[in-house]
């Protein structure tokens, strides 16, 4: 190598100022990625184990939930009459208002009201109150770990008033409705009724 072919002091220092850069940038590039895989896998693990998020289908719920809202569920296994809860059924996630539990007899009158252990249930939320589709005898007795469940458009909702659905065995819960979080203009909470 001739002396004109050498490389100058500020063309190495040049090249060792590249490489150092080349070589944050590689190491930032790898801590980003490390980073934003275990965010991915702790919201995937909240979002199993903890929190499920669901988007709404159908309108057995409304006016309380619309179509294509996405909501929050809180994984629990103790529930209040009136809450909002998620469970399985046939492989899906269906959506309903628990209106009785274990043990308590369910009645309606012609209006479509619900007794609860011959006391009428406040349910300002219930639209179109008719029979919907209701293939059991009333009154009924809720079973051992069941919880009897509604829809909140009764015309429209498939629930425990139909054989085919039923009263939910407690190992089918999933929990009841936390949170909405879209559209981002309704963002809300639910809150436990006590």
């Amino acid at each position: 190598m001739t002396r004109a072919e050498r490389p100058t002091l500020e063309q190495i220092e040049r090249e060792l100022a590249r490489r150092e850069n080349v070589s944050r940038y590689a190491k930032a590039f790898r801590i980003t990625i490390v980073t934003l895989i275990v965010v991915v896998a702790v919201a995937v693990l909240v979002a199993t184990l903890w929190l499920p998020v669901l988007k709404i289908s159908g309108t057995s719920m409304t006016p309380s939930l619309s179509e294509d809202e996405i909501i929050v569920v809180l994984k629990a296994s103790d529930f209040e009459c009136g809450e909002i809860v998620a469970f399985y059924y046939n492989n899906k996630i269906l959506l309903k208002r628990v209106i009785a539990g274990a043990g308590d007899w369910i009645d309606f009158d012609d209006d479509g009201n619900v007794y609860v252990n011959n006391v009428m249930v406040d349910e300002p939320y219930a639209v179109d109150k008719g029979e919907g589709n209701c293939d059991i005898e009333f009154p009924y007795q809720v079973p051992d770990g069941c919880w009897f469940v509604l829809g909140d458009h009764r015309s429209t909702s498939i629930d425990s008033r139909s054989s085919e659905v039923g009263c939910v065995k407690d190992e089918d819960m999933l929990g009841r409705i936390f949170c909405r979080i879209y559209p981002f203009k309704k963002i809300s909470f639910f809150k436990r009724n006590s």
